[in-house]
């Protein structure tokens, strides 16, 4: 439903209950709109985000990776 801002800001509770119950509500002021939605419609559409350590933790192993430099002499550089 299109709500205009001031029915909007009347009628909080009816906004919410209907976000709750019939989804997504559109709140319109002149040329800009929002729109409020239940947490869990919210939750489904970004999903759950992992904390910056999960993150990290949960990025590819680098077991395998060679870290060790080349025990080759650097070349001759002239001063």
């Amino acid at each position: 439903m299109k709500w205009k801002l001031a029915d909007a800001k009347n009628r909080f509770s009816e906004l919410v209950t209907q976000a709750l119950t019939e989804g997504p509500q559109h709140v319109q002021r002149r040329n800009q709109a929002v729109v409020v939605l239940a947490e869990d419609e919210y939750e489904r559409l970004v999903g759950t985000r992992l904390g910056f350590k999960e993150y990290l933790m949960a990025g590819p192993d680098l077991g395998d990776l060679d870290l060790s430099r080349d025990d080759s002499p650097m070349r001759e550089v002239p001063l």
